[in-house]
């Protein structure tokens, strides 16, 4: 007996994975201002490291909950994949904290927001079929980033392109968890990759920069935000909201965090956009939207079905 959600339950999940989003939005504020207090390598080594030790009450809490749901998991698979996982997340955070350097929040939001489109791309390699609304959507997409990133008629700033590179390793980063996450428990899988990325970034931020600690009590904000608060609170309510949020649903959702990194980066940055850079979120954001949004004219199978419909039917309003 399939046990529908109720609306109460449907909003909570809603609100959870819209809270969710913008702590993400947000984390793009705090990089950029960690910057101005420690290096990228330094900042993502700490945020790492207290990712991971945030997620340990988390996997607690949910051990005690549903107790005999890591039986069915394999230990191997856990740091197979973990590892692995972490090895990507490493280059992804690596790629786009340096970018943040002189990149703005907002624009930074909305290119990383396109490994959303670079998941199913990476799929096609995989055997997977890529969707006409997709095609439609990594062309609308490429239109916007022009929009918002070009300067003159071809003319893109180099950490522009970075970003875009960082959100291909975050999509590939997304399939990797994808594949594990059914193989191991995804809450320990997490912790491990983020322990993984961690000791990665540890050796480059002494090889690259001098980490002092009165420039880490200085950035304590932005640092704990990022490992605290985006670690710890968005994850969980992530996983809380998709409970009784379908996953179509969920994704649109969650893409809103390259809004809140615009509307972060204004309020708290005092960054602009113009009218162009504007237009060009706008064209990403819709075509972010219409690749998660199966349409019937899309379907190709649908073809033959639609064609054989009588012409003498009540029209859908």
């Amino acid at each position: 007996m399939n046990k529908t959600p109720s609306k109460k339950l449907f909003i909570l999940c809603n609100l959870s994975l819209l809270a969710a989003a913008m702590i993400s939005g947000l984390s793009f504020v705090a990089q950029k201002l960690g910057m101005t207090y420690v290096g990228p390598f330094t900042f993502n080594t700490l945020r790492c490291f207290i990712g991971s030790l945030c997620l340990l009450p988390i996997i607690f809490m949910f051990s005690i909950l549903i107790p005999d749901s890591s039986k069915k998991y394999s230990d191997k698979e856990l740091l197979k994949g973990g590892i692995f996982a972490g090895i990507v997340l490493f280059i992804a955070f690596s790629i786009n904290q340096y970018c943040m350097i002189y990149a703005q929040a907002g624009k930074a939001g909305f290119i990383t927001s396109l490994y959303i489109l670079f998941v199913p791309v990476i799929a096609v390699f995989l055997k997977h079929k890529l969707g006409t609304n997709v095609k439609i959507s990594i062309a609308a997409a490429l239109f916007g980033m022009y929009l918002l990133c070009a300067k003159g008629a071809m003319s893109f700033d180099m950490w522009d392109i970075f970003l875009l590179l960082s959100a291909f390793f975050f999509a590939l980063h997304i399939v990797v968890v994808s594949h594990y996450s059914k193989k191991a428990n995804a809450l320990k899988l997490s912790g491990v990759q983020f322990l993984t990325a961690g000791v990665l970034s540890l050796p480059f931020m002494f090889i690259f920069e001098e980490p002092s600690l009165s420039a880490i009590i200085a950035g304590y904000k932005p640092i704990l935000f990022i490992g605290v608060v985006v670690t710890g609170a968005a994850y969980t309510l992530q996983i809380f909201g998709h409970k009784a949020t379908h996953p179509v649903l969920a994704t649109l959702i969650l893409s809103s965090e390259a809004v809140f990194a615009v509307i972060g980066g204004m309020l708290i940055l005092h960054e602009t956009l113009t009218m162009r850079e504007i237009a060009g979120c706008v064209i990403m954001a819709a075509a972010i939207i219409l690749s998660q949004i199966q349409i019937k004219i899309f379907n190709t199978n649908n073809i033959k079905e639609i064609s054989n419909e009588k012409t003498n039917k009540e029209p859908i309003l």
